[in-house]
């Protein structure tokens, strides 16, 4: 009996499990319809509006010259906005995403910046830096390269509470630091959502803006615009809002990418839990219909004897 006893509090144990992982897949699935939808959207928006900027920038026939467009000479310092996310349960997410950031920074540092400064976006990707910068100058410090990484914690809470309201400050302080040549350079780092079974971690150049229009790639289809007031007065009130808009979409893709892990491990999760209270619950009649045999047994040798 305690045999029966030790299995019908596993089946409830599982069984609790079971309500849990089902109730966060369709919390996942609720956040996950919200931010895709906002993600698709703007990331439409985006794609066109860097397209009329970078067209200013890339089309020969235009001459325009932007500070946030120029390569700094010297590899001073750069930059990383590095996107993972507030809380845990969503498969490798974060742990890929924390892998691309490092890779981000050795990289740097192997092409010869003295200084790499890391905005950790989310409090798994603050504390995954956090263990590697102590690392650097800990005893495993001799695996590690020259250079000097340095974490700034100001803009941790926007994996959590995302807006565009938000992600504008932290933009425009990347601006003015690479204007003002404290920063010579700044990527951005996260998951990139493919589909709902695959999110993938890349990397991608923010400053120098340094991207071309699709229609300059092929001279035969380019657009021709017509420009008022000037390419270089609309160069410089649209290249701050385009790099505002990149980094916010971003924000939103890291997002919609930790949702979708989120909901797709807790699926995995649910369909275990359900496998292993099945198996249980077999176990558990066969267990009890053994033990009524066996009763039934004793009652029958005792009532001959």
């Amino acid at each position: 009996m305690a045999a029966l006893k030790e299995l019908k509090e596993r089946i409830a144990s599982v069984q609790s499990t079971l309500k849990i992982t089902s109730a966060m897949k369709m919390v996942s699935s609720a956040k996950l319809l919200r931010v895709q939808s906002s993600m698709e959207a703007l990331a439409e928006y985006e794609r066109h509006f860097s397209d009329i900027v970078a067209a200013l920038v890339s089309d020969p026939d235009v001459e325009v010259a932007s500070p946030l467009t120029l390569e700094h000479g010297e590899k001073s310092r750069a930059c990383i906005v590095a996107f993972a996310s507030d809380g845990s349960l969503c498969g490798a997410f974060n742990a890929n995403a924390l892998r691309e950031a490092v890779t981000a920074v050795e990289d740097l540092l192997a092409e010869g910046f003295k200084r790499v400064t890391v905005y950790p976006i989310g409090e798994k990707m603050v504390q995954g830096m956090n263990r590697y910068t102590a690392a650097r100058v800990g005893k495993d410090a001799g695996s590690y390269g020259s250079g000097e990484v340095d974490l700034c914690l100001d803009y941790r809470y926007l994996a959590g509470k995302h807006s565009f309201d938000g992600i504008v400050p932290l933009a425009d302080s990347l601006m003015t630091d690479f204007l003002a040549g404290r920063c010579d350079r700044v990527c951005i780092t996260r998951c990139h959502f493919h589909s709902m079974g695959r999110q993938t971690p890349m990397r991608e150049q923010l400053l120098p803006f340094n991207r071309v229009s699709r229609a300059n790639v092929d001279r035969t289809t380019a657009v021709d615009y017509i420009l008022e007031p000037g390419p270089d007065t609309l160069l410089d009130a649209l290249l701050p809002s385009s790099i505002r808009i990149i980094l916010y979409n971003a924000l939103l893709d890291s997002i919609t990418a930790e949702n979708a892990a989120r909901m797709v491990a807790m699926q995995t999760a649910t369909d275990n839990a359900k496998e292993l209270s099945d198996e249980l619950t077999l176990e558990y009649n066969k267990s009890r219909q053994q033990a009524i045999t066996s009763e039934l047994a004793d009652i029958t040798s005792t009532s001959e004897g």
